[in-house]
């Protein structure tokens, strides 16, 4: 469920669906908009409501996710129906207590020492695919009487080499049209508009099984905390106001890789909001890369003390930049939720023979927003030496790409900075 979006609960064919099943492991996948998750919630709500002291667990990869996810949504569920009691509701447990004494907790599960826990009487393991095997292992035989699974089917997982054939148990596939009663119309039409995209209308229109074509970034792995040897390296920023968040992700070096973390997606923020954000950060100094799009936006940002450059732009630098970040190891923190739903989902454009593309897919922007952040995090201006161009506006500094870092104030050497360049430094780099 959208953020603000007004949420109103009507029976649907998704829901009708999920009550029919009746075996003890009941695996649920499905497409966008299909409606798994909240099914399977009301589900909960109605098996709390009418048995008697009963533990029922929700459990997925962090606690972000599920705050962002299935607890919004049950909050959401139950008020809309009238259910709500404050009372009721543990918020440091993430626990609500029904009139029945049935509790429904939410829990992360992203070790597997937590999944060593007390039994339950039911468990939903949201978004299955994000968990490992042995975590369900461990939390199955812990479960005494319905145990819940859900995913989109993006690619294999456990589910099919571990369960489909081997164990008993309810399958079902839902999609957007058995919630068609309850969806909007431009949400409908914007899902049918993407058959001619082979891969992703199988996995997210027809909710089967396979291996989205054109998925930009793999192998990222999500992590809990930021080590304490980490070095904060650079910072991301895209534009935005209306329509679009504007996006701020800090790249720490670590262990030979990197690590990414989301610390602003959010509508309406001025440039000098902006600024503040940055120099409210332990390492104000740190060099922003932002989208050389907006000049006047940067210029601006840097009048107030901010150290900010804009991306190098020309022929092909997106693909470049993207292959760039695919050939990092990438690490990013749990709780940078909207970064992480980004990296599942950003893809190649796909053309209309069905071909793959060197672009990535800009339609939906709630994909491309955190991933051209990262881009721009990553981007190394060329070692084109700068050229003064027919701009008025002064830059005080160009910061040569390959300048070493000076480890205590993370500035480049300054017999690698070159100063008093008229016109955008983003201008001089083709």
């Amino acid at each position: 469920m959208e953020e603000n979006q007004n949420f109103s609960f009507r029976d649907t064919e998704a829901t009708q669906k999920i009550f029919s099943l009746k075996k003890r492991l009941r695996a649920v996948c499905g497409g966008t908009s299909a409606s798994k998750t909240i099914s399977i919630l009301v589900w909960l709500i109605d098996y709390c409501q009418t048995n008697k002291n009963k533990k029922a667990d929700v459990m997925s990869e962090s606690y972000p996710h599920l705050e962002d996810g299935a607890i919004r949504d049950f909050k959401s569920i139950m008020i809309d129906r009238g259910y709500w009691d404050d009372k009721c509701w543990n918020e440091s447990k993430h626990a609500y207590i029904f009139e029945t004494g049935c509790t429904l907790k939410f829990m992360s599960v992203d070790k597997l020492g937590k999944a060593h826990g007390p039994r339950r009487d039911v468990l939903f393991m949201n978004e299955a695919n994000n968990i490992s095997y042995s975590i369900y292992d461990q939390l199955e035989v812990r479960t005494k009487e319905v145990v819940w699974l859900d995913w989109n089917p993006s690619n294999e997982f456990w589910y099919y080499t571990e369960i489909k054939d081997r164990v008993d148990h309810d399958f079902l596939t839902l999609t957007y049209l058995d919630c068609l009663s309850v969806l909007d119309k431009n949400i409908v039409d914007s899902i049918e508009s993407k058959k001619d995209r082979v891969g992703w209308w199988r996995v997210y229109g027809l909710g089967l099984l396979g291996e989205v074509e054109g998925k930009i970034y793999k192998g990222w792995q999500i992590i809990d905390e930021i080590p304490h040897e980490a070095r904060l390296w650079r910072r991301g920023l895209d534009f935005g106001y209306s329509n679009d968040p504007t996006v701020i992700v800090d790249i720490y070096e670590y262990n030979g890789g990197h690590i990414v973390d989301e610390i602003c997606y959010q509508k309406g923020l001025s440039n000098k909001t902006i600024s503040d954000l940055i120099k409210a950060t332990e390492a104000e100094e740190v060099l922003t890369i932002a989208d050389s799009a907006e000049p006047k936006s940067i210029d601006e940002i840097r009048s107030y003390g901010v150290n900010i450059i804009g991306c190098a732009k020309g022929k092909g630098s997106v693909y470049q930049g993207i292959q760039f970040v695919q050939d990092q190891r990438i690490s990013v923190t749990s709780r940078s939720l909207k970064t992480i739903k980004a990296y599942r989902n950003y893809m190649f454009l796909t053309d209309k023979n069905g071909k793959i593309t060197n672009d990535p897919d800009d339609t939906v922007h709630e994909w491309s927003n955190s991933m051209d952040a990262v881009r721009y995090g990553f981007n190394r201006p060329k070692s084109k030496k700068p050229k003064v161009a027919e701009y008025k506006s002064s830059v005080t500094e160009y910061i040569q790409p390959n300048a070493p870092i000076n480890p205590l104030t993370h500035q480049p050497e300054e017999d690698k900075r070159i100063n008093d360049y008229t016109g955008q430094a983003e201008s001089y780099i083709n």
